[in-house]
């Protein structure tokens, strides 16, 4: 059996190489322009030609998102991008506009077409129209259920790639004109400014928001690997290393234990645990039982707390001395139950004992982000592991 692929976000160069160590199969990236992430930082050129080869040496693969709704001033040096893009070495182009399919299969066919979530893909009908014109994968609606799911893959047999975490769009996935409205800025061409999650004041001063929950599919990877779907997608380029590493990590664990048959309850409430702490909003499966209500919905009196569980990032380890050094990225101190988690898959909980700045002065509490700190540990552990709180002491 070809196992899913687990596809994830790199919003720049060191985000790829860390989702990459996690544990992503591949990655999807933005480039400098004609991405619907306009305000990530993307990568330059000669960026991107350096993550696909890391990712092609250890096996991996790179798409590039060019899924922007194309007005006519979008195809100026539209051909000559392309052609840079593909001399970069990507695997793939995730793509909504037809005629860039078309360019696409008929001078690269050595390059996969993917199709964008943002042509809303709800229907045999559809998929079936964008096989033919040479689509070898389908990134389908994300407003679709586990019935309608399985009826794509059956009757297209096409390479079928669903969203299993993160945002989802309050209007229509691909068909929001709110941030046009509200800000001038266009949504389908990289500028969206996220005005579902503004609060609105109302004639009788209270606040209304209308924002989704995120979207989590850890507790159904069995159902949806059973009715065949292909990638599982994570939302996020503009997300954190932390947050990235975290939840790759852990859907990593969740599909290798499926394989493994190793998926049982407990693993798994432990991994979604786990990605319940690392977002700062509730979740919610959507729309793949029943259509989406008010129970997959934020209305009024929402609250987004900022995570503060991402202690420090390791960035080197001190043999003689048995000590790990990091960066301080969170308030910790002597006494905190954490864990330090790897890009293996290793986790090792521990209980602060001693912590040391740079100087190696014994310091009670480390309260300073960015500070280098040391701390007394056992097992050598690789560069991108993070050190995340477990429980405070009081």
């Amino acid at each position: 059996m070809k196992q899913v692929e687990l596809l994830a976000p790199a919003g720049d160069l060191e985000r790829l190489k860390v989702t990459l160590l996690y544990g992503a199969d591949a990655v999807y990236v933005g480039g400098s322009k004609l991405g619907l992430r306009a305000n990530a930082t993307n990568f330059t050129l000669e960026e991107l030609k350096e993550g696909c080869t890391f990712a092609h040496k250890l096996g991996k693969k790179v798409y590039v998102t060019v899924n922007i709704v194309f007005h006519e001033e979008d195809r100026n040096d539209f051909e000559e991008y392309m052609k840079d893009l593909v001399a970069c070495g990507i695997d793939a182009v995730i793509v909504s506009d037809p005629y860039v399919v078309e360019y696409m299969v008929k001078h690269y066919k050595e390059v996969e077409v993917h199709l964008s979530t943002q042509t809303s893909t709800l229907n045999v009908k559809a998929a079936m129209f964008y096989k033919e014109l040479g689509v070898k994968r389908i990134v389908l609606a994300r407003e679709l259920s586990k019935e309608e799911i399985k009826e794509i893959i059956d009757k297209t047999k096409l390479d079928i790639e669903v969203f299993i975490h993160g945002a989802m769009c309050t209007c229509f996935s691909g068909r929001c004109a709110l941030s046009n409205y509200v800000t001038n800025r266009d949504a389908n061409r990289g500028g969206c400014a996220q005005v579902c999650r503004f609060a609105f004041e109302t004639e009788d001063e209270h606040k209304f928001t209308m924002a989704t929950k995120d979207l989590c599919m850890a507790p159904f990877i069995p159902d949806l690997i059973e009715i065949g779907v292909r990638s599982f997608k994570i939302e996020g380029r503009m997300r954190s290393l932390y947050y990235l590493a975290t939840v790759v990590s852990s859907y990593r664990a969740l599909i290798d234990a499926y394989y493994h048959h190793t998926l049982d309850e407990t693993f798994k409430k432990k991994h979604i645990d786990i990605l319940n702490r690392v977002a700062n909003r509730e979740v919610s499966s959507q729309y793949f039982f029943h259509e989406a209500d008010d129970t997959d919905q934020y209305y009024t009196g929402r609250q987004e707390i900022s995570n503060q569980d991402y202690l420090g990032l390791i960035t080197g380890y001190e043999e003689e001395k048995k000590e790990l050094k990091l960066v301080e990225r969170n308030y910790f101190k002597v006494g905190d139950e954490v864990e330090v988690f790897t890009p293996s898959g290793d986790i090792y909980p521990i209980t602060i004992s001693t912590i040391y700045d740079e100087d190696h002065n014994s310091i009670p509490v480390a309260r300073h982000p960015e500070q280098v700190l040391f701390i007394p540990f056992i097992h050598e552990v690789e560069s991108y592991s993070m050190m995340r709180l477990i429980r405070r002491t009081k």
